[in-house]
């Protein structure tokens, strides 16, 4: 019986992220890998996660210790088709409570790089959307999901962590004004038009940027974005010769490939005369080739480079982070007494029928031999009595089981798992 969740991956904190990279599900690719991942024989359910700061498998399975290594290879296998090297290193696992708990956390944003940033539970919502068409969600993972959506509602109800929330959006636009003493006479050039680009490009607006140029590959995407910014749109074939008019360049397209390498920067720099130049490349693939660094005056940073100022804003939200983390605890708790009731119910119905299975044996066996001249009468007494027996022996084992809610919840599983072992139920 599917009873136990698992998680596997590599974030931001784990892996840097040419690794991230490697091991990326494009959404385009999602389609065919979630059966693939289904395909494991331990994996009875599994939503992929892939965005810019994570590449994590959420799996409900019977067997958590091969679930973990049928997942690594499923990553490993990712990661083959792109680059060689090993994964281990970069790798976490968590199952049961822990693995439930860290999805809580994802979904509050306690375990984003922004703590409080709000794109994580709008992400973790279309992969679940994913799996559910990809027919790779059951019972456990919706409910999981459907709780953790919950939980993040909760947090940002409950405390002040999503007030002046710090999106990665956000935090490159933050780095973009230290780089600059003022903003109102600089030329931002944004390649992306999607929701990623839309938030950076209403908080260039509102720190004051003045031109800002907007590419993207649907070029009726750009123009919609540039009349709502007052910006101006680039078709997506002609950005490059616009580059050498741009201070900035924030890219956060959804692309597979490098849209800027090193060389057409060199070309750009010579037309600028050298001007300083800055990149900033927050796409959940990188937009932008990392040899551009190797010129001069031309400064890139990607999301890796973000964390050093999204640090600054941790200790303004070090008490509500902590009140976030108590209300995570207390529905971790309630969505581990959930799984452990799917086998409450069965666990005792099948630890009765085994006591009674042997009762109703032993009876048939000496009512047919040493005692096979009971009467009627003594023989219902022999029954009444040997199901008081079973009855009072059974007591103690049924209430450990029906445990008081404030119980230890790993208790419980442990007593479902001790019963079933011990009484040969899993045969059954």
């Amino acid at each position: 019986m599917v009873k136990e969740i698992v998680i596997v991956g590599l974030n931001h904190r784990s892996a840097p992220i040419e690794v991230r990279e490697s091991v990326a599900f494009e959404n385009a690719y999602l389609r065919e890998a979630l059966p693939r991942l289904r395909d494991y024989p331990s994996i009875h359910e599994g939503v992929i996660l892939s965005t810019c700061n994570r590449v994590e498998v959420v799996a409900a399975t019977a067997d958590s210790s091969i679930a973990r290594t049928e997942i690594k290879a499923f990553l490993a296998e990712q990661k083959a088709h792109r680059s060689p090297g090993p994964l281990d290193e970069h790798i976490y696992a968590y199952d049961g409570p822990e693995a439930v708990r860290h999805l809580f956390r994802v979904a509050a944003s306690l375990d984003s790089m922004v703590v409080g940033e709000p794109q994580i539970l709008g992400q973790l919502k279309q992969y679940y959307d994913e799996a559910q068409q990809a027919g790779t969600v059951g019972t456990i993972l919706h409910r999981l999901f459907h709780r953790s959506f919950s939980v993040a509602k909760r947090v940002r109800s409950e405390t002040g962590i999503g007030s002046g929330a710090v999106s990665v959006s956000s935090v490159a636009v933050d780095l973009a004004r230290r780089i600059f003493d003022r903003f109102d006479d600089k030329t931002v050039m944004l390649i992306g038009a999607g929701e990623m680009g839309d938030l950076v490009a209403r908080h260039l607006q509102t720190h004051g940027i003045q031109s800002l140029m907007i590419t993207n590959r649907t070029f009726e995407r750009a123009v919609e974005l540039a009349e709502n910014i007052q910006g101006s749109p680039i078709r997506f074939e002609d950005f490059p010769q616009y580059l050498k008019m741009a201070d900035l360049v924030i890219g956060c397209a959804a692309a597979g490939d490098v849209l800027i390498d090193a060389t057409i920067v060199d070309k750009v720099m010579r037309e600028r005369k050298h001007k300083p130049m800055f990149f900033i490349d927050i796409g959940d693939r990188r937009n932008f080739d990392a040899k551009i660094n190797d010129l001069d005056n031309v400064y890139l940073y990607n999301i890796d480079d973000l964390k050093s100022v999204a640090e600054d804003n941790l200790q303004e939200r070090a008490n509500q982070a902590e009140k976030a983390e108590q209300i995570v605890a207390e529905e971790v708790q309630v969505f581990v007494r959930w799984i452990a009731s799917l086998e409450q119910v069965p666990t005792i119905t099948a630890l009765r029928q085994r006591f009674e299975d042997i009762r109703r044996k032993e009876i048939e066996r000496s009512v047919g031999g040493s005692l096979k001249d009971l009467s009627e009468q003594q023989r219902s007494a022999l029954e009444d009595m040997t199901s008081a027996m079973i009855n009072k022996m059974l007591h103690e084992p049924i209430s450990r089981l029906k445990r008081n809610p404030d119980d230890d919840d790993r208790d419980g599983i442990l007593y479902i798992a001790a019963l079933r072992k011990l009484f040969g139920l899993e045969e059954k």
